[in-house]
């Protein structure tokens, strides 16, 4: 292997209770688009942020073309030719497309004035470059999420970068725009550009990546030639066991029907009915815009029912809020976590509690502060929560421990109905299992519930019966020992099936 074009070597940074990388050596090689895995946690993010300037090492030295540098700020990043495109948009939803692209290096005419025309042209061409047929001129708050990624990605462009850093790029777009991006860095790669490639989805590893480093507990484990590897070997490199089981499903007892929907229908559902079991796990499964969300979200009373009942152990339930779901047992997680689940500047303790406050009142309706802190700290302990203390903010766990924290959030109401809407969305494969184990012991106690997922291996692994959408209507049931993907798809194009 030739010498890295960019080099960090022997890299160390702690933070309190936390060593969050130790003595990392990361070799980035000119023309290869290099894999960057690990677990939520194992320190990718942190890696990248030393390798952008935004935070410095306590320890280990960076290397350009061979000569040692030193990274102060971002810019000092920036102006040797690397870009980051985060995996949260940093978009100012406000302004422009091209405002956006080009905020802070915006070209200027011989006066001195914004050269609009040229700001709006090259912003046009570099849309087009990735496929986006857009108005540079729209107002980025009038895009989807998927769209907002991909002028993410323009703004990268534009800066003529180097080396460009990817973190979890394709986790809002459709399969065109993945495509299309997959395009765009095969092309950086054949001119010359470094891509370092952060994502959960190994399939797209093998797919567009030359080289894979993998990470574990802030630690180096492995650097490899993408051909020398395989998911199997990945998996068990980033997570420090092998996986036996991917799904690791459980047989109980499935009694009496828990809750049963009756002809709800609104402007996004039409005329759906079906039942759900104590002790039963069904899937929902669909295309993305098939309204699996929104009938989540009508039962959850989130959105309005225009007609159709919820009947729960036999009994007629009127719910036209949250609140109301809550108070018969019903708790909705949603899938965008950082969005609608949690209030990602507050601590763990205040987000869980925040479902049921009226728990913790005590004396003068004032928080039991010492009941508080036992329930949550028992929450933290049977979710494995890794945290050093209740108080830490949400934004500083790892996207695995947030997702259990907007689980727990919507346990301790004590619902008998649990609805998980995308529940490992951007969860890395060590935690998804930790996941699966916490919904099959829900299973076991009892519990009945509901998964939307657009994963059809996770569906059909977990499953007990699995039910299709498509345009709002239910397409197609299967119970798990008749379910196949092949099945499910054509029912999920609207190919309905009995």
């Amino acid at each position: 292997m030739t010498r890295p074009l960019f080099q960090m070597s022997g890299i160390t940074k702690e933070f309190p209770g936390v060593k969050a990388l130790d003595n990392i050596t990361f070799n980035i090689y000119e023309g290869k688009v290099m894999a960057l895995l690990g677990e939520n946690g194992a320190g990718k993010s942190t890696l990248m942020k030393i390798l952008s300037g935004v935070y410095q090492a306590d320890a280990g030295e960076l290397f350009f073309d061979g000569k040692q540098i030193k990274f102060r700020t971002p810019k000092d990043s920036q102006d040797i030719g690397i870009a980051i495109i985060h995996q949260e948009l940093n978009l100012i939803p406000q302004l422009s497309i091209g405002e956006n692209i080009f905020l802070g290096r915006e070209p200027v005419n011989a006066f001195k004035k914004i050269d609009w025309r040229k700001l709006f042209s090259d912003s046009q061409q570099l849309l087009k470059r990735l496929g986006v047929e857009k108005d540079p001129k729209m107002l980025v708050s009038d895009l989807s999420i998927g769209e907002q990624q991909m002028v993410e990605i323009a703004k990268a462009l534009s800066l003529n970068a180097k080396i460009i850093i990817m973190d979890e790029p394709t986790d809002a777009l459709t399969d065109k725009e993945t495509l299309s991006l997959f395009n765009v860095i095969k092309e950086l790669r054949n001119d010359g550009c470094s891509i370092v490639y952060i994502s959960h989805r190994l399939k797209e590893i093998f797919e567009i990546c030359d080289m894979a480093t993998i990470m574990r507990d802030g630690k180096l484990i492995h650097e490899d030639k993408v051909d020398c590897l395989s998911e199997e070997l990945i998996i068990e490199m980033m997570v420090g066991r092998k996986l036996e089981e991917q799904f690791p499903r459980v047989n109980t007892e499935i009694s009496e029907v828990a809750l049963e929907i009756r002809n709800l229908s609104n402007q996004y559902v039409e005329d759906i009915s079906f039942v759900l079991r104590k002790g039963e796990i069904l899937g929902i499964a669909g295309l993305m815009g098939s309204g699996r969300t929104e009938l989540a979200k009508t039962i959850y009373g989130a959105i309005p029912a225009e007609k159709g009942e919820v009947i729960m152990n036999g009994q007629k339930c009127r719910i036209l809020s949250p609140k109301d779901a809550l108070n018969h047992g019903i708790a909705y997680v949603s899938e965008d976590r950082k969005a609608q689940g949690l209030i990602l500047d507050l601590s763990i303790k205040e987000n869980m509690s925040l479902s049921d406050l009226k728990q913790f009142e005590g004396i003068f309706f004032r928080i039991d502060r010492q009941k508080e802190e036992n329930v949550i700290g028992s929450y933290i302990k049977k979710m494995s929560i890794r945290t050093p203390s209740m108080h830490q903010t949400v934004k500083k766990l790892s996207g695995g421990n947030q997702q259990k924290v907007s689980i727990a959030k919507g346990l301790i109401t004590n619902p008998t109905i649990l609805i998980l809407d995308e529940p490992t969305r951007g969860v890395d494969v060590g935690a998804k299992k930790e996941i699966y184990d916490l919904v099959n012991q829900f299973k076991a106690d009892g519990m009945s519930v509901m998964i939307i997922s657009s994963e059809l291996p996770e569906i059909l692994g977990m499953s007990d019966r699995i039910m299709v959408m498509c345009n709002g209507k239910i397409t197609g049931t299967f119970d798990r020992k008749e379910a196949t993907q092949e099945r499910i798809l054509k029912c999920a194009v609207g190919m309905k099936e009995a």
